[in-house]
């Protein structure tokens, strides 16, 4: 299943790019998609005052624990165990940063009725970087040149 949350990208225009992207290649797996909706405002307020922060700075772990604390919420209401994230195989992203906000959304919404795990596996190792890329030329992938969002654009 994908799990398609992304409020961070700016302008609409890269975000329905990316979107469709991500869409097309869940169909043509037969795989599940989910679009939550885009609300790029209410993302801003959630930075608020970390605009000026350097990538890979606090606003990069205040949007990835934004954005993994939803995908963990919707996990656990769908009753998956485990769930990972695209971020964790970025060159704009740093590892350490993605996988804290994926354990601290984790243990945010598990219970001990309902356990929710996130899965920190290094993708850009033991030959994925590799396996990643190749997929992005046989897919026809958009390989975007910035993270996503406004403030990404400028570093």
């Amino acid at each position: 299943m994908i799990y398609y949350f992304n409020p961070n990208i700016y302008p609409r225009e890269e975000y329905e790019i990316r979107k469709n992207e991500s869409k097309r290649h869940a169909d043509s797996l037969g795989i599940r998609w989910i679009d939550e909706d885009y609300d790029h405002e209410v993302w801003r307020q959630e930075v608020c005052g970390l605009e000026h922060e350097p990538e890979r700075g606090k606003r990069c772990e205040q949007c990835f624990y934004i954005r993994l604390l939803q995908t963990a919420k919707k996990a656990q209401e769908l009753g998956i165990a485990y769930f990972a994230t695209t971020l964790a195989s970025s060159r704009w992203k740093n590892l350490e940063q993605i996988n804290a906000a994926g354990k601290a959304a984790a243990q945010a919404v598990s219970s001990p009725y309902s356990v929710v795990s996130f899965w920190d596996q290094n993708w850009r190792k033991d030959g994925l970087q590799e396996r990643r890329n190749e997929l992005l030329k046989a897919y026809n992938f958009y390989n975007q040149q910035y993270c996503g969002c406004e403030f990404s654009q400028r570093s």
